[in-house]
């Protein structure tokens, strides 16, 4: 495989990830990883940093979108940034003193009981009322309840368990930082899952949020070596137009198509990861 082949298979690959990224709120960075290193052989380091530039080309291309049409909630992602930044810069450092092979296969399961927790309430309350329940005190005071559009016109939510969800970005920042991802996963489930937030409203805050904590860890990276241009480039011009594609198709998709989408990427990563894992290949 010449060089011209090798990266049109990379911006090929990089344009999906995008594409799922931007749907579901992943970002396209949690599925360039092991792309990158299983299917291409790059070094775990240098795909961790081609994978932080994807995912500041993701949340760019696909946020700007999702705020035009109303979805994503600005206060509330930037109120749960201070956690995930702090977290990410934590990660960030940690990559030179800690192996991610074990914190891969607690990744992993955090992942299989998250989908879980996903399937579960999509069988008990559907998408019925999300953020029905009474406001929490803090959402209250830092105004982050909001609505969000329909067909019909616009629902109203209530942000709950505010103090919960920015406990878990401070740890989906840390996994961001080590693992070279957005941790769009743990985000979307922290707040559709604990804050009780509608599910668009989840995958597109997820998406406005994950830029800033990626650009937090590349700095780092690039200090430490782990970002090649060469490399970078192509993933970051296949993520942005796939992410830009999957912000027009959000619009019309179904919340119950994207929690099945979602679920099964979150579960196929979470074997992997663990798989990975337990032989040592990360």
């Amino acid at each position: 495989m010449n060089t011209f082949e090798w990266t049109l298979l990379i911006w090929l690959g990089s344009l999906v990830a995008g594409f799922l990224g931007s749907l579901t709120g992943l970002g396209g960075g949690i599925i360039v990883v092991p792309m990158l290193a299983l299917g291409f052989g790059v070094d775990i380091r240098y795909a961790a940093g081609a994978s932080l530039i994807a995912v500041i080309a993701t949340s760019s291309g696909a946020s700007a979108a999702y705020v035009k049409e109303g979805f994503s909630n600005i206060r509330i992602g930037t109120f749960l940034e201070v956690a995930t930044t702090l977290g990410a810069l934590v990660g960030a450092f940690s990559t030179a003193l800690l192996s991610t092979r074990s914190i891969s296969i607690i990744f992993g399961m955090i992942l299989v009981y998250s989908a879980f927790l996903s399937i579960r309430r999509w069988r008990e309350q559907g998408e019925i009322s999300p953020g029905s329940g009474p406001a929490d005190p803090w959402a209250i005071r830092l105004k982050l309840n909001g609505c969000y559009p329909v067909p019909a016109g616009s629902i109203s939510y209530q942000a709950q368990n505010v103090a919960t969800g920015f406990a878990i970005m401070f740890g989906a920042g840390a996994l961001s930082g080590l693992l070279g991802i957005g941790s769009g996963a743990m985000k979307v489930l922290a707040m559709d899952q604990t804050m009780r937030l509608p599910f668009k409203v989840s995958t597109t805050t997820s998406n406005f949020m994950i830029g800033v904590t990626a650009a937090a860890s590349a700095g780092i990276y690039l200090h430490l070596g782990y970002i090649d241009p060469g490399l970078s480039m192509p993933v970051m011009l296949g993520v942005l137009p796939g992410a830009l594609l999957g912000a027009r198709r959000l619009v019309f998709a179904r919340p119950r198509d994207l929690r099945v989408i979602f679920t099964a990427i979150i579960l196929a990563l979470a074997f992997e990861m663990i798989y990975k894992g337990l032989r040592g290949g990360l």
